[in-house]
């Protein structure tokens, strides 16, 4: 009995041995992250800069390891498996822990060296980032941030997927598993082209808005939707046929009389020094402002650090544009 007894332990051993042989690697579980996220082959192997035959038998060892399919491949497509949908999410979370991992090793290593990863939206990183970036190279010499713009609605995905450290964005955010802290308040000023009869007014009273062409942009942004928003309750209209694709391209359309806009106070303040061709004007009783925050995961390894971080975002906002925006403290 006791023969047969170190035999079950031993049997147990080798098998545990084997289970540890057969483990996916990290960048299996990359392999089929992208792959879930494409559903696409082709589109994933060239995300991942390899070959769609090495893509595929990285899939397929990843499958015989965990012994079930992951991914159903057909005629119409590639698709997850109900196994593949119910571990692609896993997968995200093992992948984020390592990067936490390599990332909190590095502030360690190098006394707080990090380049993180920033996503901003182009409505507003442009406007802002000028005045915080310096005080932010001030207080940590050696910090490094990769800004990227995308829309926000990317940016919070993007962030939940991994693909940046921390995002700016528009509130509100939709996912749940972020940490989330307000910076300021912006304001959304109101301009017409010089010759409009609304041109010389500092105050426009809502209500004579009714039926005003209103210019926004492209349906994507979501500076879009807040304007869109704002219309339906003034009674304005929203010219769909003409959207600008940046902030810029909205300005220069209202500069030809193609209607009327609303634009961030922040860009306002940075790029209309000389409105010869603008009139910047408010509603009356009227405020419409928008507040903007920074996220990050609440499992990042850095999250003590990002809230540090976000203390000397507020300080530079209030030190550098607290007449334009107003600076929240929590």
């Amino acid at each position: 009995m006791i023969i047969n007894s170190y035999q079950r332990t031993d049997t147990s051993a080798v098998t545990h041995l084997k289970m540890i042989e057969k483990q996916p690697t990290l960048r299996q579980l990359e392999y089929f992250i992208v792959l879930a996220d494409t559903l696409n082959y082709r589109r994933a192997s060239a995300k991942l800069n390899v070959s769609q035959p090495t893509l595929t038998t990285q899939i397929r060892s990843l499958e015989e390891t965990l012994g079930i399919t992951l991914l159903e491949r057909s005629r119409t497509g590639t698709m997850l498996s109900p196994q593949g949908r119910k571990l692609v999410q896993d997968a995200r979370e093992v992948l984020n822990a390592m990067h936490a991992l390599v990332e909190n090793a590095n502030l360690i290593a190098h006394g707080g060296a990090m380049t993180f990863r920033l996503g901003v939206p182009p409505t507003v990183g442009p406007y802002l980032l000028p005045f915080v970036l310096p005080y932010l190279h001030q207080q940590y010499e050696n910090l490094k941030l990769y800004v990227r713009e995308d829309s926000p609605h990317r940016l919070e995905e993007g962030l939940a997927k991994g693909e940046y450290d921390l995002i700016l964005s528009p509130l509100p955010l939709m996912t749940q598993e972020l940490a989330v802290e307000s910076l300021f308040r912006e304001p959304l000023k109101f301009v017409v082209p010089q010759d409009h009869h609304f041109s010389g007014r500092e105050y426009v009273i809502p209500a004579e808005l009714t039926g005003e062409p209103v210019l926004t942009l492209e349906e994507h942004h979501h500076f879009h939707h807040q304007v869109h928003d704002i219309c339906i309750q003034i009674g304005a209209n929203v010219l769909r046929d003409f959207e600008g694709t940046s902030l810029d391209t909205l300005r220069q359309m209202v500069v030809m009389g193609m209607g009327v806009a609303f634009l961030p106070g922040l860009y306002v303040h940075s790029e209309l020094h000389h409105p010869q061709a603008l009139h910047v004007c408010e509603l009356a009783e009227y405020p419409i402002e928008r507040e903007h925050a920074l996220a990050w995961r609440k499992t990042s390894a850095n999250r003590v650090f990002f809230r540090e971080l976000t203390k000397h975002f507020r300080i530079s906002i209030k030190e550098n544009l607290s007449n334009i925006v107003t600076p929240l403290q929590f």
